[in-house]
């Protein structure tokens, strides 16, 4: 009996979700981001719910593909990753927010083990990220 439930307990700590967010200082004057996108990324809305969590804290967020626009203050970077399992679900990502090179705010979401046998590992992106863009951006209404 003892072995059982120091298994479980290993399998219960495998599928906890890691979140670590430095989120963006309340005085930044954050009105407009430039999300550069990544095209290895193959998490299909993940730019989407980004762009929606900037824009619930109302900050409009536009997208670009190679040169940095000049009108760009503040630069967006991002990866997502997928695992599989019966399904393709998103397992881990990161943020980083810079301003002319300088790091403003970052965030990474990470499901440890891969989520193991949790079944909210399924949960969509808007599910997982939305909770991570709300804490990156605490200070913005």
């Amino acid at each position: 009996m003892k072995h059982v439930i120091t298994a479980l307990s290993v399998l219960a700590l495998a599928a906890c979700t890691s979140v670590k967010v430095k989120p963006v200082d309340a005085s930044v004057a954050m009105k407009h981001v430039c999300i550069h996108n990544n095209p290895a990324v193959a998490v299909d809305d993940f730019v989407m719910v980004m762009q929606d969590g900037f824009q619930r804290h109302g900050i409009a967020a536009e997208v670009y593909d190679r040169d940095v626009p000049a009108s760009c203050e503040y630069v967006v970077d991002y990866t997502a990753l997928r695992s599989w399992d019966f399904k393709p679900y998103l397992s881990h990502a990161e943020i980083r927010i810079t301003e002319h090179g300088r790091l403003v705010a970052s965030a990474t979401y990470h499901l440890n083990g891969k989520g193991g046998f949790d079944m909210g590992k399924w949960r969509g992106t808007k599910a997982k990220m939305d909770p991570v863009m709300d804490e990156l951006l605490v200070g913005f209404h």
